[in-house]
């Protein structure tokens, strides 16, 4: 085993910071991009009665209505608590309203489910957030909010979504460009620095507001003290003092003289509710003062809880005004002058330095700024998430403990409470974390910041979240939905890098997750094998729409689904405990049993799944896997959908390699000498273990055998089924002239071939898993290709595409398939990025076009960008598929040593 590292990194000023974050202590992490995008039509938000979260908190309320578990806005950020916020407020005379948050259409008004109406990027971060960059595209005429809501609604799922840009209100590039920048100088020392470029043909004013507050504590919980904003004494400068018996004081300077205008973060009840406010000043009297006129509205005694600065700027066309601000604790006795300006720049330097050690040197300039880019996105996703669901439950009125009719969402999970940095998938559109996600976002997080990565992971699995059934919650619409279980793959993943750049191991690490994974697969064993002949059902299980039916309902048939992918999700979860238990038996001999548990358990679910005849999931005419409808009066039939769900099986698989069962000789003669005594276990799987080993001694634990995985291949690399020029889709294009019908009861329930958006509103019809490429499931197809190459090297070749005549082995399938993904995201030889589609402003703008958006889906065809926009979180992948092919020469494997068998660094 290594003890130094097998990569080294250059000893950057960003890294060092990181290392006294984790080693002294130091919380350079403490002040981030922690607000949400959107806070209104959570769930959090909402007390209604029928659980309509989207029209409970609407985002015309959001300006004058106190939010009671978080806080929004534009380009903002926060302690990690989020007690003190920051953020922008910006007008330019013609809106309605002042632009203090991001709009977009809720489910019910998009064609195509909630979707954001912006133009926001995440231009840059450093993992301790010491520098970051943001940019806000904000019009100069009246943002159309009436015409895209009215459009929208007129247009049906087969209709293509009207966009901003169609509005026309960036026509003549009317527009200011508002960049936002953060340098910190110290943990609480941070500077500020807006820079709004016009963008059009004439001079335009822009009216700035650079806005503190403190989230509304004092409302929810009455024994709070109420903190306090106040302006400085004017000896002082101009600024605004706040004062919190949590974090003490912070002082935010303000460059030049602007009027500071006070008011309070209350509920405008007037407004809202029809009630008489207790103070004049309320959350939107900033938005009133500026945008009404009424001067009354602020508080004349320049005290409160939400402030601003309001900068009135005249900026002429094609022009740039700068404007600094600096949130500090303790006081600055110069908080602007040269220093201000060398220490952003030095923080600039800084950037660039970490991001040029980690990027590798033969990656080129466009997939270093992808990448740059992806991780960036990952960092700005980071959210601070509250909910006290003992306490909402409460204030709903509804007591867990006690029987009832009433339906309120989550009361089965009043023991969790969380008060914690999470990484968003979306912080517009999914603004909460969901399970599986968040163990994907580790592995990008790997490459940037490793031990974020194993908080993360960590995090769902402590007590306060996990169910004492041992169940991860899913997300907030309903924790007890089900997601695949990916944990242990993220946290072996994350150990192995650990190992290869920093050469150490983190044992703790490793058992304290192995425990509480040990709790959750007896959750899936005890609650989703219906009759304990480990096959495994468990509903939608993340992909949506994928099936004939919705897959988390009761069947239109009656009886029950055996689904190939939940099957092969567990097959995947053991095979990753018993390489963790594995590792742990090596230092522990209390872990053998629990190895040979998990590894008899693969095997009883191998020979379960991959029985064959009418009953069973493995089709051998069309040599493809398909969920099974097991019907109420016995039969059962096959339903021939060829998508991700077949394809899933292939990825249960893990190399052995030989100094891994070197370490555990009793353990590896234990487990052989079982299998001899039942060899029909062997007879389901990949053929393995004496007399058939691979390169170096290799073995493999494999769902799928060589004939089968053969022929899984064949289809998969096929440009006619899976195999698009960007990557792979997640349902075959054979579907798009044969469309799979089922009929029961009368009614008829078909599968086509979707390459865009979903024509269905099947869980929101928001996300659609009928032919787009989706970055998760592509990154496990490639970890299960290098698998298989470190134990067949050279030995298994396929070719690719199917019908090519071009043979590759493993390695180099894997390889083409992570180059098409990238392909979504660089620019091609005629300068367009398959991403943009055919958004020409996007395409050929040198304001817009480097300007990446990581989109949930892409167009199974063309690659274009479908879904949530900023779904940097599992789509930041792609950073770590960059970073691994940027790395990996395979000649340095020839003569049979295997490559690695995770996706980001080489196994020693």
């Amino acid at each position: 085993m290594p003890d130094k590292p097998v990569f080294d990194r250059a000893e950057t000023a960003e890294q060092l910071r990181l290392d006294e974050a984790r080693e002294k202590g130091v919380p350079w992490r403490q002040w981030g991009p922690y607000l949400s995008e959107r806070q209104w039509g959570t769930v959090r938000e909402d007390y209604s009665e029928n659980g309509d979260a989207w029209n409970y908190f609407t985002h015309d309320q959001a300006r004058s209505r106190a939010y009671h578990w978080g806080e929004d806005g534009l380009a903002g950020i926060s302690g990690d608590h989020q007690r003190l916020c920051f953020a922008l407020a910006l007008w330019n005379r013609k809106d309605p309203i002042l632009k203090e948050r991001l709009f977009g259409l809720t489910n019910s008004e998009g064609n195509h489910g909630e979707d954001v109406k912006e133009y926001y990027f995440y231009l840059d971060s450093t993992p301790t957030h010491s520098y970051m960059k943001y940019l806000y595209k904000y019009p100069q005429n009246a943002y159309p909010y009436s015409d895209l809501i009215e459009t929208s609604r007129r247009r049906g799922r087969n209709d293509w979504e009207y966009e901003l840009l169609d509005t026309g209100v960036f026509n003549e590039d009317r527009y200011f460009d508002v960049f936002v920048e953060y340098a910190k100088a110290a943990p609480t020392d941070i500077l500020i620095q807006i820079s709004a470029a016009n963008r059009g043909p004439e001079a335009a004013e822009l009216h700035l507001l650079p806005t503190l507050w403190f989230r509304n504590v004092w409302t929810w919980w009455p024994d709070e003290p109420k903190p306090s904003l106040r302006a400085m004494p004017s000896a002082g400068g101009t600024g605004v003092i706040s004062t919190s018996h949590v974090l003490g004081d912070y002082w935010l300077y303000c460059d030049g003289d602007p009027p500071l205008l006070f008011t309070e973060n209350d509920t405008n009840n007037e407004r809202i509710f029809g009630t008489p406010n207790a103070s004049p000043y309320v959350k939107d009297s900033i938005n009133d003062y500026v945008v009404a006129g009424r001067a009354e509205a602020v508080n004349p005694n320049r005290t409160g809880t939400k402030a601003a600065a309001h900068y009135r700027l005249d900026i002429g066309a094609g022009e740039t005004a700068v404007i600094r601000l600096r949130l500090s604790n303790p006081a600055s006795r110069s908080p602007f002058g040269r220093q201000f300006d060398q220490i952003v720049e030095e923080r600039r330097r800084e950037a660039d330095a970490f991001f040029r050690a980690i990027t590798p040197a033969k990656v080129g300039e466009d997939a270093a700024r992808v990448m740059r880019q992806a991780l960036a996105g990952m960092l700005w996703s980071k959210q601070h998430f509250f909910y006290d669901t003992d306490k909402w439950l409460e204030e709903h009125g509804a007591d867990p403990m006690q029987p009832s009719s009433r339906q309120v969402r989550n009361r089965e999970w009043f023991h969790m409470i969380s008060d914690h940095i999470i990484s968003m998938p979306d912080k517009w559109e999914y603004p909460w974390f969901a399970a599986w996600d968040l163990a994907f976002h580790t592995l990008a997080f790997a490459t940037i910041d490793l031990d974020f990565g194993k908080e993360q992971l960590d995090l769902l699995l402590r007590q306060v979240y996990l169910h004492p059934t041992g169940q991860i919650p899913a997300y907030e619409w309903n924790f007890s939905d089900v997601n695949p279980p990916v944990q242990a793959w993220a946290a072996i993943f994350l150990y192995r890098v650990e190992q290869a750049l920093r050469g150490k191991t983190d044992l703790d690490f490793l058992k304290r997750v192995f425990g509480r994974l040990t709790s959750n697969f007896g959750w899936w064993v005890n609650r989703k094998d219906r009759f304990g002949r480990s096959l495994f059902e468990g509903g939608f299980l993340g992909l949506d729409n994928i099936g004939v039916f919705d897959r988390s309902a009761p069947l239109p048939t009656g009886g029950h689904l055996e689904q190939a992918d939940g099957t092969a999700w567990v097959a995947l979860f053991c095979q990753n405990m018993l390489e963790i238990a594995f590792e742990l038996a090596a230092y522990d001999p209390t872990y053998e049993e629990l190895a040979g548990n998990y590894a008899m358990e693969f095997l009883f679910i191998a020979r379960a799944m991959n029985g064959i005849g009418p009953g069973g999931m493995w089709d051998e005419e069309d040599g493809f896997y398909y969920d099974v409808l097991r019907l109420p009066d016995g039969s059962s039939t096959r339903l021939k959908v060829r998508s991700m769900v077949g394809l899933l099986p292939l990825c249960a698989a893990t190399a052995v390699e030989k100094w891994q069962r070197d370490r555990v000789p009793k353990l590896t003669a234990g487990f052989e000498e079982r299998v001899r005594r039942m060899p029909e276990l062997l007879e389901s799987i990949h053929e393995t273990g004496p007399g058939h080993l691979g390169v170096a001694e290799t073995g493999i634990i494999g769902l799928v055998n060589q004939g089968r995985l053969r022929r899984i291949l064949t289809r998969m690399l096929d440009e006619n089924e899976f195999l698009s020029p960007y990557g792979i889709r997640s349902l075959s294009r054979y579907h798009a002239e044969h469309p799979y019908v089922f009929n029961a009861g009368g009614q008829e329930y078909r599968v086509s071939y979707l390459p865009a958006e979903s024509d269905s509103g099947m869980f929101g019809g928001n996300s659609n898993w009928r032919g787009p490429v989706w970055m998760p499931v592509n990154a496990l197809i490639i970890r299960a290709l290098l698998h298989y190459f470190s134990y067949y090297g050279d030995n298994f070749k396929i070719e690719c595409p199917t019908g090519s005549g071009n043979l590759m082995n493993l390695f180099e399938v894997a390889r083409e398939i992570a180059n098409r993904l990238t392909r979504i995201f660089l620019r091609d030889e005629n300068g367009r990025r398959p991403v943009f589609g055919g958004a020409e402003k996007f395409q050929r703008d040198p304001h817009w076009r480097d300007n990446l958006l990581f989109y949930e889906y892409f167009h199974g065809d063309n690659g274009a960008g479908i879904g949530a926009s900023h779904q940097t979180g599992w789509t930041g992948v792609v950073a770590t598929l960059i970073d691994f092919f940027g790395l990996v020469d395979p000649a340095r494997w020839a003569g049979g040593r295997p490559p690695p068998v995770d996706l980001v660094r080489e196994r020693v």
